[in-house]
């Protein structure tokens, strides 16, 4: 599932009349950025929630045979919109990914699937150190701890990639949620672990986080 019916305010006019999944990076949308990763990894199955200036994303979506969940008459935040998305996504495991950022180096979603342990985990997220994060404001979200289990704070960034087991966002009561407050109850079972991405990642927040993604994008890699 890609994340995509926030209003990206941060992104100041650049949103007015464009929703920020449909924001040019490079020469195609953000958007098509994240289909990338999808594709790469050999996932066929792709379903994005809509919301603000919907039209525009479906329109562009639609053909490529992404699967549209559209929370009309509010934002169902990351963990109700998931919710919301179960039916589309039709598996208990999805991935997870935002379409405002990159990844300069290894497809993410295959470094979780190479890292997901059902046996241990309830959630697998990908994190970047500080030192190899572009645009990013703020410290970290994350520490490292035993047996990779998550702790907090620290100095690795979630960088907007995911496996998670959906029964407790199933079950959730309300249906506007953060997945902040799965990831909680996922924690203090022992059950949320993170895994370190050997390359670098760009936030495309706001707009000074263009042009730096382009130019990340046009440095060769090794």
């Amino acid at each position: 599932m890609i994340f995509a019916a926030g209003f990206g305010t941060r992104m100041g006019d650049l949103t007015k009349t464009t929703p920020k999944p449909m924001i040019p990076v490079a020469g195609k949308p953000l958007i098509d950025h994240a289909l990338d990763y999808v594709t790469g990894a050999g996932i066929d199955r792709v379903v994005v929630n809509t919301h603000y200036l919907a039209n525009q994303l479906q329109d562009h979506l639609r053909p490529k045979g992404v699967l549209i969940s559209h929370e009309a008459d509010e934002i169902l935040d990351s963990g109700g919109g998931l919710k919301a998305a179960l039916p589309l996504l039709e598996t208990a495991i999805p991935f997870t990914l935002n379409p405002d950022v990159l990844w300069l180096g290894p497809n993410p979603l295959d470094l979780l699937r190479q890292q997901w342990d059902p046996d241990r985990m309830d959630a697998l997220l990908l994190c970047t150190p500080l030192e190899r994060c572009h645009g990013r404001q703020g410290g970290g979200d994350f520490a490292q701890g035993h047996a990779g289990r998550i702790t907090r704070p620290g100095d690795l960034v979630y960088g907007g990639a995911q496996i998670i087991r959906t029964d407790m966002v199933r079950d959730w009561p309300e249906p506007v949620f953060s997945l902040n407050q799965v990831w909680n109850r996922m924690s203090d079972a022992g059950r949320l672990h993170l895994a370190v991405y050997p390359g670098e990642w760009c936030d495309i927040g706001t707009p000074d986080g263009i042009p730096l993604a382009e130019t990340l994008l046009e440095q060769p890699r090794v």
